[in-house]
């Protein structure tokens, strides 16, 4: 049974549909991405299945549950990573970590370990005790992963986790999204504008474009589809999405503030 499911999922904000009808099955330790242009409706997509957004029309179930219908059992079964910091710098990070335990509601008697796994799966043990904001960028990006894995959920939504980062804290990055996955069959549903990083991580991959679906599949089967020898993931995206930059940027909705939020996001975690 997939873990994820959405039907004719649609979010329309005034006459215009920022995701529309969008249908799609993910299976459990899957790694999914999405991929798209700003403004194509990506974070849209995202905040209707972590409940953040009501839909505007057809259905997504998570781990089974409606995502209108029972939005708590939803979330007790997601983690989410947002782009923009998460973390609060003026705590320790087994102070962030305390924080979410309570909130996810983690048994008291468990946190102590929850928190201790945590921090040992994404390599912070030694620096828990120190301000966040003392943090390198890959390190904050780590401890967000483990604040939103604490609870164990069975599908984590990254909305583009390596925005920022310097090559080696991504690649740092990108190991510890592949051990979630083999160590605890946990699947990933992220966003990203690095083709490179799509190819690495993604066992499947759509591509939205003005709120539609217009692409999915693996990262090979998509490269094959444009019928060339060398064609790449950029060639893909390119040929999928357009490459009239004029009417890209009349076509996009939303860019200042998708712009702004990602250079604030570079700037904290950089």
């Amino acid at each position: 049974m997939p873990i994820l499911t959405l039907h004719d999922l649609t979010k329309s904000f005034g006459s215009r549909a920022a995701v529309d009808a969008f249908s799609l099955s993910v299976e459990a330790g899957e790694v999914f991405g999405l991929l798209g242009p700003n403004g194509a409706g990506k974070s849209t997509l995202i905040k209707m299945l972590i409940t953040l957004l009501p839909a505007s029309a057809g259905q997504a179930l998570v781990a089974g549950y409606d995502i209108a219908r029972q939005p708590m059992a939803v979330r007790r079964c997601i983690g989410y990573v947002p782009q923009a910091l998460s973390v609060d710098g003026t705590l320790t990070g087994h102070e962030n970590l305390l924080i979410l335990a309570k909130l996810y509601g983690v048994p008291s008697r468990q946190r102590r370990q929850r928190i201790k796994a945590a921090l040992h799966y994404v390599g912070l043990e030694s620096v828990a005790q120190r301000l966040v904001n003392t943090y390198s960028g890959g390190m904050i990006r780590r401890l967000e992963i483990a604040q939103a894995t604490l609870h164990h959920p069975l599908i984590l939504f990254l909305d583009e986790p390596t925005v920022g980062l310097d090559p080696v804290a991504r690649k740092a990055m990108w190991e510890l999204i592949l051990q979630l996955r083999r160590d605890h069959n946990t699947t990933v549903f992220l966003t990203t504008h690095f083709m490179d990083e799509a190819d690495a991580l993604c066992d499947r991959i759509a591509i939205l474009y003005q709120g539609q679906q217009v692409a999915i599949g693996t990262p090979d089967s998509l490269k094959a589809s444009l019928h060339h020898r060398d064609a790449t993931l950029d060639d893909v995206f390119i040929h999928y999405t357009g490459d009239d930059l004029a009417t890209n940027a009349i076509q996009e909705k939303g860019n200042y503030s998708d712009t702004s939020t990602t250079r604030r996001s570079a700037q904290r975690l950089g």
